[in-house]
């Protein structure tokens, strides 16, 4: 169930915090070594469980599924489906820049930070 609408400061931080934790969900534990090489394209092939390598555009696939496992934990905590469609288009731009060597980790992870307080400001004003 979505954390209630976020009214004052209090509930604004702890809708932003359990975002936080999501991600830091999403991007560690839940990413693993598979998807953190296979989603960048840039990256050694990986091989799939049955020991194949899967289709040339497989980053695409695993760079998909990571930004989808971010838009479930945002749509779950703020019950937004606007806001999970953003994180996935966003976490996505954000990554594929980073796996480009346009970004560095500490950017790419404040980026993402950043996303989640643009979240619950949007939702705190009324817009979502």
């Amino acid at each position: 169930l979505p954390l209630s609408v976020p009214t004052g400061v209090a509930s604004a931080l702890v809708m932003l915090f359990a975002l936080t934790i999501g991600h830091a969900f999403a991007d560690f534990p839940l990413q693993g070594d598979f998807l953190s090489r296979g989603k960048n394209r840039n990256s050694p092939p990986v091989q799939l469980a049955d020991g194949k390598g899967g289709p040339e555009n497989l980053w695409a696939y695993l760079m998909s599924a990571h930004c989808l496992i971010h838009a479930g934990f945002v749509w779950i905590i703020t019950g937004s489906v606007i806001l999970a469609l953003a994180e996935f288009f966003l976490h996505l731009t954000i990554d594929v820049a980073k796996c480009e060597g346009k970004t560095s980790f500490a950017t790419d992870q404040w980026l993402h930070l950043l996303t989640k307080v643009a979240y619950v400001g949007v939702i705190w004003v009324g817009w979502i």
